[in-house]
């Protein structure tokens, strides 16, 4: 079965991105989603990291955790950082589940372009409600998802549902 190809030049500004020794990127969406504090998108957000609604998400509930400073791989993170970024990818994770009751939920990263990332300047981790069957015959005949809630519902469900209390993850964040 072939796929036919849908254009969408839209995302072009969203997709480019420039790495500059990890300092905040003009071009970078994520880098103006780290540093917005009043948009619907930021569900949660720690001194390093953030976690946010992801604009073409998947599923309900699809979010992104990503550190804040602009840095493309893992190894790039200081040691606060990703103590910091796997807490809030536990949180992420506990926060959908608690909201979505999923049947599973998905973690992952793609990092560099032959791995599939969007993004590849902006390290993120994708984290992301799944149940048996969500793909549908639209995703597989149209070639299109639908989501069936807008992202002010899920950004207000995904905060009901985020964690409380202090874990220690190496920094002491809060949970």
């Amino acid at each position: 079965m072939s796929h036919d190809q849908l254009w969408a030049a839209w995302r072009a500004d969203y997709v480019s991105t420039v790495i500059e020794d990890g300092q905040p990127d003009e071009g970078c969406v994520l880098c103006a989603l780290a540093a917005d504090h009043e948009t619907v998108e930021v569900v949660h957000r720690r001194e390093r990291v953030v976690a946010v609604l992801n604009r073409y998400p998947y599923v309900n509930g699809h979010l992104m955790v990503m550190p804040v400073r602009h840095v493309a791989t893992l190894d790039e993170l200081d040691d606060d950082e990703s103590a910091e970024l796997w807490a809030e990818v536990e949180q992420a994770v506990e926060a959908i589940t608690t909201a979505y009751e999923p049947g599973g939920v998905n973690v992952g990263i793609n990092m560099g372009p032959a791995a599939g990332a969007g993004i590849p300047g902006h390290l993120h981790v994708h984290a992301l409600p799944r149940w048996r069957g969500d793909t549908n015959f639209m995703t597989t005949v149209g070639g299109v998802r639908v989501i069936p809630e807008g992202p002010e519902a899920t950004s207000a469900r995904v905060r009901d549902a985020w964690p409380t209390g202090v874990r220690s993850w190496g920094s002491g964040a809060p949970r």
